[in-house]
């Protein structure tokens, strides 16, 4: 058995709270992921991600990049550490990607044909193959709860014709991905430990700015039959209020680790700034130099119960390793809890 799902409650806008049954354990929905590009959630140790957060649960689920992993250390080298969870001394649930964005992203460095992609690795040149049975074996490897189809990423702004062919490839890719999938999930470097329980493999819509491929291309992979479904082709260069029309139950970003490391702290606007939203604030900033506030007075995260904002400036100026580790768990905070609310809220309605 791979994962199940149960809607608990529903919006009249469309907004559901659901849990998800992995084999790593129970993530509750609408959810966060903390991104952990190469096994590791930058400058965050694993003991903090699981308590971070106002209620102190932390993250319940994270996400580990194949392309990555693959690169370096190797799938192999993982598969006989136990899987990716036992290398990183992680016990609760993780998603990986199937590497189709990242070498998108290598434009100059690829070269895409029917069997899959050819690329030089960003790190030393080296030339790679991967194809969709190769993308599931590194990830059944991996041993991630949750993995992805193989995929092509279409560049925005692309033309219907091209996006439609471009669909149309990430079907087929999705079709062989599952076959393989199929006849080696079992290989799972725990597999047997977990009360008999897989991974699972979810499918990935395409179909770029264009609602009836998208429809088609949902459509098409859910007579398919995956066990669950992602959303692929967006923040490729699209408007936001485009990226803004989909709904999910699960999203990741770099953001909150990233824009930590350059010193950009979130926290909720104070009354009559940023008509009440999020604020991102630079730590830089010469007037937080004497600021003994916490970044965010709404905020119970161990940073912002602990720490001043001239401290956090402190940190970043002086070029502190700790400074980048406080505003990332500050970060990760606000996005958790935000989410928490947003569970809270839909806690009030019925399915």
């Amino acid at each position: 058995m791979g994962l199940t799902f149960e809607v608990g409650a529903s919006s009249p806008g469309g907004g559901r709270r659901g849990s998800l049954d992995l084999a790593h354990g129970v993530v509750e929905t609408p959810v966060f992921m903390p991104v952990g590009t190469a096994a590791t959630v930058k400058t965050v140790q694993q003991d903090t991600l699981e308590q971070i957060g106002r209620s102190g649960a932390g993250a319940e689920i994270i996400l580990a990049n194949t392309y990555h992993l693959y690169l370096r250390p190797g799938h192999e080298l993982i598969r006989r550490m136990g899987g990716v969870h036992r290398f990183m001394s992680w016990s609760r649930p993780m998603l990986t990607d199937s590497g189709g964005f990242q070498v998108f992203s290598l434009a100059k460095l690829r070269k895409v044909t029917g069997d899959g992609v050819e690329f030089r690795s960003h790190l030393d040149g080296s030339k790679h193959f991967f194809s969709p049975e190769h993308s599931m074996e590194v990830q059944i490897a991996l041993g991630a709860d949750i993995m992805m189809v193989f995929d092509e990423c279409v560049e925005t702004p692309a033309s219907w014709e091209r996006t439609s062919q471009s669909m149309g490839l990430t079907h087929a890719w999705a079709a062989r991905s599952k076959q393989y999938f199929e006849a080696h999930k079992n290989e799972t470097p725990w597999m047997g430990e977990l009360d008999g329980r897989t991974q699972s493999l979810f499918g990935i819509v395409q179909g770029g700015m264009y609602a009836d491929l998208r429809r088609e291309s949902a459509e098409r992979l859910v007579e398919m039959d995956f066990g669950g479904y992602a959303i692929g082709g967006l923040a490729v260069g699209e408007p936001r209020e485009v990226t803004r029309e989909m709904g999910v139950d699960m999203m990741d970003c770099v953001l909150p680790t990233r824009a930590a490391r350059h010193g950009l702290l979130f926290r909720a606007a104070e009354p009559g700034e940023a008509d009440g939203g999020a604020v991102r604030m630079n730590i830089k900033r010469l007037e937080y130099a004497e600021d003994q506030r916490p970044v965010d007075a709404a905020c119970g995260c161990m940073v912002c119960r602990r720490y001043t904002r001239a401290y956090l400036r402190h940190l970043f100026m002086a070029r502190e390793p700790l400074g980048a580790t406080l505003n990332s768990i500050h970060n990760l905070a606000f996005y958790l809890d935000i989410m928490e609310r947003v569970r809270g809220e839909l806690a009030g309605f019925r399915c």
